[in-house]
């Protein structure tokens, strides 16, 4: 027999309120790391400006190569913290997970292990999302339409 299971749902909330916080660098590692605090980042990880747009630095040892981007114009990045969270008062279901934002940042640098940052990597690779999201939902104007149809009645 088959027993029907329905998903909890969850909800999110995002506080985006002014940060005091404006950070001038924001580092992606190819590695997961289990600290959830404060760390003297910069007494250990020092990447070295090796003159061309590829940067170089160590972590535990290993070498590696990063590259920094900026995120798309209009974009903003935020380092969220998940504060306690709840059930949900108006759908007693799901549960609720709250975020605050801690600080925001213009450019990330991100890392790679064995190879050299390149525009086919996965992080430069999602931004070209976002010109194609923009692109599919932005607003169709009359004229357009009229231009569109004027081209389809020429091709028939």
């Amino acid at each position: 027999m088959e027993q029907e299971t329905a998903a909890a749902a969850v909800t999110a909330a995002v506080d985006l309120s002014p940060v005091a916080a404006d950070l001038g660098r924001v580092h992606l590692l190819p590695c997961g790391i289990r600290q959830n605090g404060a760390a003297a980042v910069s007494d250990y990880f020092k990447p070295k400006d090796t003159g061309v747009e590829v940067e170089e630095a160590s972590f535990r040892g290993r070498k590696l190569q990063g590259a920094t981007i900026a995120l798309p114009d209009g974009y903003q990045g935020y380092i969220l913290e998940k504060t306690s969270g709840g059930k949900d008062m108006q759908n007693l279901e799901g549960e609720v997970s709250n975020f605050k934002s801690r600080a925001k940042f213009q450019n990330i640098t991100y890392w790679n292990h064995d190879t050299t940052p390149s525009a086919e990597d996965p992080l430069p690779r999602c931004f070209h999302l976002l010109t194609v999201a923009n692109a599919v939902h932005k607003p169709v104007t009359a004229e357009e339409m009229a231009n569109m149809s004027a081209m389809q009645n020429q091709s028939s």
